[in-house]
This record gives structure tokens, sequence and C-alpha cells, in this order.
């Protein structure tokens, strides 16, 4: 039976790879990942990778450049979308369904940190800045709206990075920041990025022990 990678097309195996490494690089970072995880996580060889993006940098820009136009696509459907609904509402809901997917969230907080990288950096900071020129040029907001909306997300960023969600049921100061930050989107953030089950030893499995 022929194995049904075999029957892929380049592009579907690039899009495979680019998944898997989505998810490598934002668990474990730029620097923590390697080409050979992410070939594991493929299903495919570590010299195919290599083959297909050349070095791990490179496959990172591609990551990077996925997620920024997925990002972008989905603040353009939110900019033509339902014009009743404020502007940064529609906008705040697309970006938390698209970072649903945790790699994508992860991994463009990676590349905001890598500023200093000399090939990452700049791409970063390009694609920062061509999310910014999307809520001036097309979404309309003012320079300080734009600012604050992205404020906004960085905080949310921070707050889904470090999976702070987990915490809710068992800390009212976390209850009280997560619906100060998310009033009216809370429930979905909470249905789209659901707690993690503590593992075994961890200080929820171990609290009885002590």
């Amino acid at each position: 039976m022929t194995d049904k990678k075999t029957r892929m097309s380049s592009d579907e195996r690039r899009e495979l790879v680019l998944d898997a490494a989505t998810t490598v690089f934002g668990e474990a970072g730029y620097h923590g990942a390697s080409t050979d995880a992410v070939a594991r996580a493929a299903g495919v060889s570590q010299p195919y990778v290599v083959r297909m993006f050349g070095t791990k940098q490179q496959l990172f820009l591609d990551v990077l450049g996925r997620a920024l136009d997925q990002l972008m696509e989905a603040f353009r459907a939110a900019i033509a979308g339902d014009q009743e609904v404020p502007l940064p509402r529609r906008l705040g809901l697309a970006y938390f369904e698209l970072t649903g997917n945790r790699g994508i969230l992860l991994c463009l907080m990676h590349a905001f940190s890598l500023g200093a990288e000399p090939v990452i950096g700049p791409a970063a900071r390009c694609g920062f800045m061509d999310v910014y020129r999307l809520l001036r040029d097309e979404g309309g907001m003012s320079a300080d709206e734009a600012s604050a909306f992205l404020a906004g997300g960085m905080l949310s960023n921070v707050i889904l990075g470090v999976r702070m969600l987990d915490d809710y049921d068992e800390d009212p100061a976390v209850r009280e920041l997560l619906v100060t930050v998310f009033p009216e989107k809370l429930e979905i953030i909470r249905a789209t990025h659901p707690p993690r089950q503590p593992a075994a030893g961890s200080r929820a499995g171990a609290s009885g022990s002590r």
C-alpha cells in the first residue's frame, strides 16, 4: 500500500513541514528547535527538510512569514466584516480564533523577541509594521487607536503564552485579570485555549503529598 505522504504534491509536503515547524518552533523556540525535531514531527527525513528549506533560519523565516500572512488575512476579513460591530472587537475576535493554533501565537512571540538576530530581527520588525500599516491604512484607525490595539494584543499574547488560563479556576487574581483584559471575549478565549491538564508531579498533582 502506498504511503499517503508519497502521494502528496510538493506544495502539500511543504505545508505539512511548515505545520510541524510551527508547532516545534512554538514550543521550543528558535534556538531550542532543530530541523531534526521538525522532520520527526512532520514524519519526513531531516535531509528532506534541509533540501526543501536550506537552513533552520530560513525555515523559521518561512514559518514567520506564513503566520504573518494568516494574521493579515484574518484582519482583512475582520475589517470587511459586520460594520455594526466595533472594529477593535472584530479584529480581536479574528486574532483569538487564529491563535487557537497555539503554534502561531508562540512563533509570533518568539520572532518579536529576536530583534538582535541579524536576519530574523528585521523580518519581525517588518512584519509588525505591516500589521500596523494595515490597521492604519485599511482599518482606518488613528495612530493612537492602532497603538492601543497593538499594546492590548501584546498583553493578550503574554497572558496566553504563559497559559494564564490554566490557573483561572484556582486563582481569583487571575480571574480578575482575565475579566479585565478580555471583558467581551473571555468565553471565546477559554473555548479556543482550553487549560492543559496538569502533568504527574506538577504543582497541582503534587500538592496533596506535601
